[in-house]
């Protein structure tokens, strides 16, 4: 398999669900090698879109499937933020100091709790050899976007964000280099703004327009929402902030509608235009992909929530200039 796939077939989330996986992957029509034991397809190929790994059960055999693929080039895959918070959490910075890029046995952080909890499972199924060799695979592999040709991939895709990582890493791919990976993980550095941006999409202040916090799925507080980048007809608050979840807010309430405060022109500088498919995981929908509005003419999401009850989900794109709901294929 190489750049002259017929196809591509765009996978979401996986989260440690092998089972899922490997259904999926036969359903789509890829069946073990002879000689490799991996995963292919005569002409198409798979893209992961990130966060294969925490919460689910089998993590380390998702892992083998798709590190399998890759060798044998039958998939590629773009970093999802799980990836790299595996990877800044298991960096020590400076080293020898006992602190981590990502904290996690800090007891002056007050996010160290959240980190290690969110990371236990990977630790706990993944053990240290096998760890340390996938999240070397992880920073040599991982494009943190997908192709500027053809069919984009990516959690948010944004152009001046993609430049940047370029430009300031020399590449697409580009935590191989301990100093790259530490400038991510600092907050206030432009590296670290790109790389949130990519990996887990833009952000909305609420508290900066006079809306309360609110608690997220996992009850952490948050003053900012999501933006819906991929809804290029959002003209205010309302409109733009992801808030599908059933969030609260501080006192246990049900989370008010938000108000429909107008939009700045700064507010919608991460809405994509291109008329170039992209295709996105990260967002958590609920439901079946054909029957929901979580498409675009241009942007298609493939996160329907695997490891929550849902179904691992994948578009097969195979050269259409707009989105086709009809091409979404669920791992039944």
């Amino acid at each position: 398999m190489n750049e002259l796939a017929e196809g591509y077939d765009v996978i979401g989330d996986v989260h440690g669900c092998a089972t899922q996986l490997e259904v999926l992957l036969n359903k789509l029509g890829y069946r073990a090698s002879a000689t490799s034991a991996a995963y292919e397809h005569p002409c198409r190929q798979a893209i992961f879109v990130g966060d294969l790994i925490d919460r689910g059960d089998e993590q380390l055999r998702v892992l083998e499937v798709v590190k399998a693929m890759v060798d044998a080039g039958s998939a590629r895959i773009v970093m999802g933020n799980h990836e790299f918070n595996a990877l800044a959490y298991d960096t020590e910075r400076p080293a020898g100091s006992g602190k981590y890029l990502r904290p996690h046995d800090d007891p002056d952080d007050r996010r160290a709790a959240k980190n290690t909890k969110q990371h236990a499972a990977f630790l706990e199924q993944v053990r240290r050899d096998d760890r340390r060799r996938y999240l070397e695979w992880f920073a040599d592999d991982s494009a943190v976007a997908g192709s500027r040709r053809g069919a984009r991939r990516a959690a948010c895709w944004h152009d001046d964000s993609i430049k940047l990582v370029e430009n300031r890493c020399g590449s697409s791919a580009p935590f191989a280099e301990l100093r790259h990976l530490a400038a991510a993980s600092t907050k206030g550095a432009e590296l670290y703004d790109a790389v949130e941006t990519l990996l887990k999409g833009p952000e909305i202040s609420l508290v900066d327009r006079g809306q309360p916090e609110y608690h997220d799925k996992d009850g952490h507080p948050r003053g900012s929402a999501r933006v819906q980048w991929w809804n290029g007809e959002a003209r205010t608050l309302r409109d733009i902030a992801e808030m599908g979840g059933k969030f609260t807010t501080a006192t246990g309430e049900p989370y008010p509608p938000l108000p429909e405060l107008e939009l700045s022109d700064g507010d919608q500088s991460y809405v994509y235009t291109a008329h170039v498919p992209v295709f996105y995981g990260h967002y958590w929908r609920q439901g079946s992909p054909k029957h929901r509005h979580d498409w675009t003419n241009y942007t298609a999401c493939v996160d329907f929530s695997a490891v929550k009850g849902g179904k691992l989900t994948a578009y097969r794109w195979s050269g259409e200039s707009t989105i086709d709901p009809k091409h979404y294929v669920t791992a039944e």
